[in-house]
């Protein structure tokens, strides 16, 4: 048996920001809750949605206290915020830290008993459906609008809490190119190598199956044809990660990933490490760890990737191509090659019992210990 969940509705192209007030109205929702991060308001982003929202006469209340990486104390500050709003539903705007503390926000509304967040961590057996939640991505990347994840960092014992809910996904999601526009470059890299480490790992992963596959194939194809032209800030390029990055997000959420996830986690948590930049370092060493578990699939992401003649190479041929392929996106796309700026020796220990520990271990398609995520650890460094 296999469980597909997805939004309810979600909206795709430019200019598809002016259906959150349509949806709002036709919901008969009276009050929105607006979470958005600091930098996106003084950018001037969040104003692209508020704009739609003054227009259609719907009253709202911004919530802007949210760390890239969100921690438990954002969360427990939206909670009392949402309940002195008077709110019915929420707009989240943002990557996925904005999307994911309203998430949390929204659950615990609604399933009170869960108050304390770190009682939310794994699996939580929550009864009811968070808040609704109309998600509007500005970076191409987490597809946080599409998933029933969430990570919300314990910046008291430096570890992020993977959570995993059926129930946060968001009603509706907003996908509009021109949302995502301001993001700068590494940014638009960095979050572009997230999306196509979910495709990967989403598709290698134990729980993959046909349905998944078809999602992981096609991002794959989409992200490799589109981010380098994202990155220089080409229009097309950024409409195809916005696709790419979503359509990857539709398969990872029902099958989980595998550790490159494991591993960029402790990194956010520890070192506050951008989470795009950690996967992306991390993805080709591990795929070459991967390889011998994984069957024929490094031949269909090598030809996904670009790559030609894959077809008449030997197995092991086209998993080296596919792992190279890999690599040069990175390369062309301004990624560091390896951790040494970022890790700290005498923290590996700790990194790889948080990694083995994490909620995405269990998914990778080549069973690991906390030694040999180690090794892997000490290798990119």
């Amino acid at each position: 048996m296999a469980r597909f969940v997805l939004n309810e509705t979600s909206y795709h192209g430019k200019g598809s920001i002016t259906e959150i007030a349509t949806e709002i109205k036709a919901r008969g929702f009276k009050k929105a809750f607006v979470c958005s991060d600091p930098d996106l308001i003084k950018f001037g982003v969040t104003a692209k949605v508020t704009k739609v929202l003054d227009d259609a006469k719907i009253d709202y209340q911004v919530f802007c206290e949210i760390k890239p990486n969100p921690t438990i104390e954002n969360v427990q500050s939206g909670v009392a915020a949402f309940k002195a709003s008077g709110s019915d539903c929420i707009v989240a705007i943002g990557g996925g830290s904005s999307i994911d503390t309203a998430k949390a926000i929204g659950i615990i509304i609604e399933n009170p008993e869960f108050a304390d967040v770190r009682s939310l961590e794994g699996v939580a057996p929550t009864k009811n459906k968070c808040v609704p939640i109309i998600a509007v991505p500005t970076t191409a990347g987490t597809a946080a609008e599409v998933t029933i994840n969430y990570v919300i960092t314990d910046a008291q014992n430096n570890r992020k809490m993977v959570c995993v809910d059926v129930h946060d996904i968001p009603v509706v999601a907003v996908v509009d190119p021109d949302m995502m526009a301001t993001m700068p470059k590494g940014l638009t890299a960095a979050t572009g190598m997230d999306a196509l480490t979910h495709a990967i790992e989403g598709y290698i992963t134990k729980g993959a199956w046909t349905m998944s596959d078809m999602f992981h194939l096609k991002a794959i194809e989409i992200i490799a044809a589109s981010l380098r032209a994202a990155v220089n800030g080409e229009d097309e390029g950024r409409e195809g990660m916005a696709l790419g990055q979503y359509i990857a997000g539709m398969g990872f959420s029902n099958v989980g990933l595998g550790i490159v996830h494991s591993m960029a986690h402790p990194l956010g948590a520890l070192y506050d490490t951008p989470h795009g930049v950690a996967n992306a370092i991390i993805l080709p060493t591990v795929m070459e760890y991967n390889a011998p578990a994984t069957g024929e699939k490094y031949r269909d992401i090598a030809k996904a990737m670009g790559v030609k003649g894959v077809d008449d190479m030997t197995l092991d041929g086209a998993r080296s191509a596919a792992v190279e392929a890999v690599k040069k996106l990175s390369l062309d796309v301004g990624i560091p090659a390896d951790l040494k700026e970022i890790v700290k020796p005498e923290d590996v220990d700790f990194l790889a019992q948080s990694a083995y520990d994490d909620a995405c271990r269990p998914g990778n398609p080549r069973d690991t210990s906390v030694e040999e995520i180690k090794a892997l650890y000490l290798s990119l460094m």
